[in-house]
């Protein structure tokens, strides 16, 4: 088993796809960033844009913007399993491991902690850039306090997940374009639109887990606190949708002709 996710691994690692995915992580993350950074304390239209950089939700707002890439690592998670649909790659795989389920088991395995290893890279990034830009600002620069580990930790817990989410919705719609426009349009545009309209809802969806887990409830557009479950409670829910998806990825891949 050990040697099947080192293959993984390597298979990840042998292509600049990831390399493309963890930059745009990393920007998209930074370019929320500095938004927070340009604007926290700024009056406009005689009223702040944002709460100053010394509100404890503004400094967890710096932190959370992490967690904004996590479209990418679901698209590298599509990727990975259609294209090896799409270059046969898979029915070599299955010919040398005949046992499907060790082989995607393996897949798994290596994608969530390849995931787990892009978060990581994500939140050192927005790190380095939030401590320096909260000291000039005159904000606190601890990492202990304003729930900024459990905002830092799920961020790398949510990216690995998603990996598991995405490699779950290649295996159910095989066509690689198509799998990541429907993830684009899923979190870019379905969550907003229900989290908008249905905050209740919205808040069992994958991205109202991860706003539980990092502590973000501001609404869109300055509609105010928008409806979120504990920090434990997101936890277990973005666990739930890795785990279904993992298992869709499982069942579809092994049962599936690959002829």
């Amino acid at each position: 088993m050990i040697r099947l996710i080192q293959a993984e691994l390597l298979k990840i690692r042998s292509t600049r796809m990831w390399l493309g995915m963890l930059g745009l992580s990393v920007g998209f993350a930074l370019m929320g960033l500095v938004f927070y950074i340009a604007l926290a304390g700024v009056e406009m239209d005689g009223r702040e844009a944002l709460p100053p950089v010394t509100d404890p939700d503004t400094v967890r707002a710096f932190y959370a913007n992490a967690s904004g890439g996590v479209l990418f690592m679901m698209i590298l998670g599509i990727v990975g399993i259609t294209g090896e649909y799409r270059h046969g790659t898979i029915t070599q795989a299955f010919l040398v491991t005949p046992r499907r389920g060790r082989v995607l088991a393996a897949k798994l395995v290596s994608y969530f902690l390849f995931g787990l290893a892009f978060g990581l890279v994500t939140v050192l990034a927005t790190v380095a850039v939030a401590l320096p830009a909260l000291a000039i600002r005159g904000g606190s620069t601890s990492l202990l306090d304003n729930d900024v580990p459990m905002i830092l930790g799920g961020t790398v817990l949510a990216m690995g997940l998603y990996a598991l989410v995405g490699l779950g919705l290649g295996a159910l719609i095989r066509n690689q374009i198509a799998a990541i426009l429907v993830a684009i349009g899923w979190v870019q545009l379905v969550e907003a639109i229900v989290t908008v309209a249905l905050p209740q809802v919205g808040q069992w969806l994958p991205a109202g887990a991860v706003r539980a887990i990092t502590r973000t409830t501001g609404g869109f557009g300055g509609m105010g606190e928008l409806d979120t479950l504990p920090p434990w409670g997101g936890t277990l829910v973005l666990v739930g949708y890795g785990l279904v998806f993992a298992v869709i990825a499982m069942v579809t891949a092994v049962r599936r002709d690959i002829g």
